[in-house]
């Protein structure tokens, strides 16, 4: 039996959880995609993703956001075993982190969440509120890219024309 999914709703409880404060974006998302995807997902997955918000521990590199939604692409697709780089399962998760990488990247140009919020203040509602856009969009853009995959598993819910 395929199990539904619906991208919007896990973007919606990503985004939740990081505007309320509950999770930082990384944690967010790893908590959005298990909830909704399987919740038999170790919780410890979570605190994996503890040490990648504001660009990895505070360093501002990488967009924590980014780096949530790899994590949650390497759950389902990358390897567990030692192997050769060229495993089907290696070769599949860096392509589609790939794709994930791209896909921000085309949308907001850069993935330096030191660029991305270049003159903002870090506790002001501006910065909240992009940075709560960025979770949902990857948290959604993730989901996408998973269900579309493990298509045998999942399935999109398609939205109901009004």
């Amino acid at each position: 039996m395929k199990i539904e999914i619906d991208a919007k709703k896990v973007r919606e409880d990503a985004e939740a959880l990081f505007a309320a404060g509950q999770f930082y974006c990384s944690e967010a998302i790893v908590s959005a995609i298990r909830s909704n995807f399987d919740p038999s997902m170790p919780e410890e997955l979570i605190a994996m993703a503890s040490g990648f918000p504001v660009g990895i521990g505070k360093s501002k590199c990488v967009c924590g956001a980014v780096s949530g939604g790899v994590m949650s692409i390497g759950y389902f697709f990358g390897r567990t075993k030692v192997s050769d780089p060229s495993d089907e399962r290696s070769v599949k998760t860096l392509k589609l982190a790939a794709e994930l990488h791209d896909w921000f990247k085309e949308n907001n140009k850069v993935l330096c969440c030191k660029i991305l919020t270049q003159g903002m203040d870090m506790s002001s509602g501006e910065h909240k509120k992009q940075c709560v856009r960025f979770t949902g969009d990857i948290a959604e853009k993730a989901a996408e890219i998973i269900v579309r995959e493990l298509d045998d598993r999942f399935t999109q819910k398609v939205e109901e024309s009004q």
